[in-house]
């Protein structure tokens, strides 16, 4: 199989391995071929890598072969763990100065323990959580927060450019984009929840859910975000943008980061039930608006 290297990299344009292609990982590496980057892909299941083959980008049997000699890696994977074991698969193909984007929500112990691990391989490790969905994704527009040593800045531009609308720099503490982050997905996740649970009562009170939608369209309470998830429901489209199981791990990262705060957050923890309910009811694999079938009558 051939492979690329930094080498084949034109100036100012580095070679990127993206480990990991579910809905983030597929889209943000589609955003960065659109962007004339070399990419690499890896998967553990190599099928939903191989589509991006016929965008450009060169398909690898291991992580490993997809890190040696990139200049970015980027990891987009589910959780801490997934991450950690990535990047123990990868090790004999890292080097000293590789910038590694870490993308995935993993929390602040995961975050504090890859951290540790970059350090001990010489790695510029960049905290790089990314706030969107999949189609932000595939459309190279999503937020990126953004926190690390500044050293790492110019290498990583060209692929925070190519993936996100807007960068937010959070400061020198790789810990300090994942904190944000979470404090971003506590609005997400409530606002989905407070969608559902209107349409749950609307639909219980024998009401016409549009004319709950409609009656708050165009005031200072409405948001796109409300008629997008309602559409997703009435229509019956639960295409994932973003998993329900993602969602309910990323509640409980949130719940325990509040814990270590010392905060208490009773409608994280409300949003959690109702994610682990639906989730039981076979509706993780569907899109978080899902949650809607926990509040229905059994």
């Amino acid at each position: 199989m051939t492979t690329a290297s930094s080498a084949d990299s034109a100036p100012g344009t580095p070679t990127v391995a993206v480990l990991g292609t579910g809905i983030m990982g597929s889209g943000m590496a589609r955003s960065l071929l659109r962007a004339q980057l070399p990419v690499r892909v890896w998967n553990r299941t190599r099928a939903k890598a191989e589509p991006l083959a016929a965008h450009g980008a060169t398909v690898t049997d291991t992580a490993e072969e997809a890190v040696r000699g990139a200049d970015v890696v980027l990891t987009a994977l589910n959780d801490g763990r997934s991450v950690a074991e990535t990047l123990t698969a990868a090790t004999p193909g890292l080097r000293p100065g590789q910038i590694w984007l870490q993308s995935s929500t993993v929390g602040l112990d995961a975050t504090t323990d890859l951290v540790h691990r970059a350090a001990g391989m010489g790695l510029v490790y960049l905290d790089a959580p990314v706030s969107g969905t999949k189609q932000p994704a595939e459309q190279g527009t999503l937020t990126v927060f953004v926190s690390g040593p500044s050293s790492g800045r110019p290498a990583a531009l060209p692929v925070l450019d190519a993936i996100g609308r807007r960068t937010v720099w959070v400061g020198e503490d790789p810990g300090a984009a994942t904190r944000l982050k979470l404090v971003a997905n506590t609005w997400v996740i409530n606002m989905v929840n407070g969608v559902a649970e209107c349409l749950n009562l609307a639909e219980g009170l024998g009401l016409d859910p549009q004319l709950f939608l409609d009656s708050m369209k165009g005031g200072p309470l409405d948001t796109p975000y409300l008629h997008g998830k309602s559409a997703a429901v009435l229509s019956g489209d639960l295409s994932p943008s973003f998993a329900l199981s993602t969602a309910l791990k990323d509640a409980r990262l949130i719940l325990d980061a509040a814990e270590s705060a010392g905060v208490r957050l009773d409608l994280v923890a409300a949003s959690a039930e109702r994610f682990a309910r639906a989730e039981a009811a076979g509706h993780g694999d569907q899109d978080m608006i899902a949650t809607y079938y926990a509040g229905r009558p059994e």
